[in-house]
């Protein structure tokens, strides 16, 4: 069962992750270092349009004001064309000017500037420097068409690595799934190696294409902004910064009192989840004994934990915006107000106002896609730790000089067992100097009670294990010489799991083999489930899968007719007819004995009443063969096959 996503799981060791993470990069390094190279240098860029908008803005102001300079005033005094009195005037106007530049009359002095001569405001006309404008705006159009491109391109690219690293990844892990012993399977959740496959692959790719292009540009930006601000005035530096770190001290309150909450309500989802998979899974238990209201009941208290832990995490968490925006917004006030007081008294001028209300939001932004980063990278760092410790883990060894290769042609049908010790593990021995000889065509049927080592011998001799000690002989030839793909192609194999992939019934019958039609529909007819398949739409090119609208007897016969189709020396049902009722089971015990015609059959069961016809039956216990013989000979000796035998009819 995948994990839970939510709050990201913590990597055990973070810098050992990553570097292990950025190893594996290595195949994409140049395509790396040149997005984040693009991402710096379109940061970059965007730290230089603030000041380009300032001088323009600058511009555009100068072009709105009457053209007052020394010059202007010296033309309109030197000048025949001028009256006396009009210069008179224009003098008064700008001495006033110079009194009430600090008491607010501006307005009046642009009111008399208004009413001069024409030949004057001639002189003093606003005037707009449109090259000037056009040389500033078309640069700053180039600034952020760039920008924006470089950040297309770097997008682009890391994306392209993120997904390549990811489909890389998963080729990966499905060639190492093939390569890992059973035992690894044996002691770890389906759910967790699909995790690994999907989820943990899934997380390195997003998080790792979000986190390095939004660390290096919001860095860039935080670092760049504040020296940028501290060049352009160091007193609306400080005025910005010190406004956006009053509010970043909020949130930071918040961050630390919510935290909580939302370990808890994920806690909580947890329990929920599982309360609800359990109910699930066991609906007709819970039917059938009446418990729908204590379980509902159940249920009602975790939503309700759930619903108090989500209300007050996402209360907080809802927070986060409103301050943002409040942090913004207390930069840009700050910043409005001191740039006036400083532009009043000619320190600034207005552009610079303009430029700091950008460099407001490039400082509190980055701040924020920081810490997301962090934590994205933090993600990253935990999902790789278990995809590559999946990918380290030990293989199979490899299978490819010095082995000899028996054919099925050649197959006699022979198999011994000599002195044959395993364990799954060191300090418990489950087999114990098993010996055993099976003579070609024989039907050797091996029972006993749970845990007696009747699963393990068949996987040992499949070697899915590998023994301890001792040998197991195919016809002259040791395991040990054979490789696992050639023990697996003599023997035909029917489990008591039954499994059916999504496809057609021709595509689940014919498993990796190459037969035609009327061979499948012979097999079928042999095993009694050609009826069955004949009331399917399109018959053999049905569409099947693994749920539950096949019966789970069905199901075992399918699997069944898989088996006969492929023509193998060896066979071995373990518990084969465990799933279907008495009258199925005494039409595929005829087609059993029509499939052990001429193969060497291994035949685990439960039920004993279907192996009365073996040749011979080895009783095991705890590992050890402690009766063998003909079901006759063994109900003679009324010893412990007797007992289990007799165990079936007792009331």
């Amino acid at each position: 069962m995948p994990r839970p996503t939510g709050v990201p799981e913590k990597s055990k060791d973070f810098k050992g992750a990553m570097i292990n993470l950025f190893k594996s990069l290595k195949r994409w390094r140049v395509l790396i270092i040149g997005s984040l190279l693009l991402a710096f240098v379109a940061a970059i860029l965007g730290l230089i349009t603030p000041n380009k908008l300032s001088s323009l803005t600058d511009k555009i102001t100068e072009g709105l004001r009457p053209q007052i300079t020394e010059e202007t005033i010296n033309e309109i005094m030197v000048s025949d064309e001028i009256s006396q009195e009009d210069k008179n005037e224009f003098m008064l106007i700008l001495q006033e000017s110079k009194q009430n530049e600090n008491d607010g009359k501006s307005t009046e002095v642009l009111a008399k500037l208004d009413a001069l001569s024409d030949k004057v405001k001639a002189k003093i006309e606003p005037r707009m420097d449109l090259d000037a404008i056009k040389t500033l705006a078309l640069l700053l159009l180039i600034l952020h068409v760039s920008s924006s491109l470089l950040q297309f391109i770097q997008s682009y690219s890391l994306t392209t690595v993120s997904n390549e690293f990811a489909q890389d990844l998963r080729s990966k892990i499905i060639v190492k799934i093939n390569k890992l012993p059973l035992r690894y399977f044996d002691s770890h959740e389906k759910g967790d190696v699909l995790s690994r496959v999907t989820n943990d692959v899934d997380s390195m790719s997003q998080n790792l294409d979000e986190s390095l292009s939004t660390m290096i540009t919001s860095i860039t930006l935080l670092l760049g902004s504040t020296l940028m601000m501290f060049i352009t005035n160091w007193i609306m530096a400080i005025t910005a910064i010190s406004a956006s770190i009053i509010g970043f001290s909020l949130i930071a309150v918040i961050l630390k009192n919510s935290q909580k909450y939302f370990t808890a309500r994920q806690k909580e989802l947890g329990k929920m989840n599982g309360h609800i998979e359990e109910v699930y899974s066991g609906h007709n238990v819970i039917r059938s004994y009446n418990a729908t209201k204590h379980v509902t009941e159940e249920f009602d208290e975790l939503n309700e934990s759930l619903y108090v832990c989500n209300k007050k995490s996402q209360f907080l968490s809802g927070l986060m915006g409103p301050i943002m925006g409040f942090v913004g917004n207390l930069g840009y006030v700050a910043v409005c107000i001191v740039g006036a007081i400083l532009t009043a008294n000619n320190v600034i001028t207005f552009g610079v106002i303009v430029a700091f209300m950008i460099y407001v939001r490039m400082f509190t932004n980055p701040l924020s896609q920081i810490a997301q980063a962090l934590t994205a990278l933090q993600s990253t760092a935990a999902a790789s730790e278990r995809v590559f410790e999946f990918l380290d883990e030990q293989e199979l060894p490899e299978e490819k000089e010095g082995f000899k290769e028996l054919k099925r042609a050649d197959a006699k049908g022979k198999i011994e067992f000599k002195n044959v010790k395993f364990g799954y593990d060191e300090n418990r021995t489950i087999i114990k100097n098993f010996n055993l000889e099976a003579t070609p065509g024989e039907k050797i049927a091996i029972v006993g009670p749970t845990g007696a080592g009747k699963t393990t011998l068949v996987n040992l001799l499949m070697k899915f294990y590998d023994i301890n000690d001792g040998e197991i002989i195919i016809d002259g030839v040791s395991t040990k010489n054979l490789t696992r793909e050639n023990i697996h192609d003599l023997f035909i194999m029917v489990l008591q799991d039954t499994w059916l992939f999504e496809g057609t019934v021709r595509e689940n019958l014919q498993y990796n083999s190459n037969v035609t039609d009327t061979t499948i529909w012979d097999a079928c007819a042999t095993v009694g489930v050609d009826h069955f398949i004949k009331t399917l739409p399109g018959q053999l090119d049905a569409k099947i899968d693994n749920s539950e609208a096949i019966s789970q007897g069905q199901k075992q016969l399918l699997t069944i007719a898989r088996g006969m189709i492929k023509d193998a020396p060896f066979l071995i049902l373990d518990e084969a007819t465990s799933s279907v009722d008495t009258r199925t089971e005494e039409l595929v015990q005829k087609a059993m004995d029509k499939l052990t015609v001429g193969r060497t059959s291994f035949i685990i069961a439960h039920r004993l009443s279907t192996i009365k016809n073996a040749n011979l039956i080895l009783v095991m216990n705890e590992g050890d063969i402690v009766e063998q013989g003909t079901h006759e000979q063994l109900m003679k000796k009324n010893g412990f096959y007797a007992d289990l035998y007799n165990s079936q009819f007792k009331k």
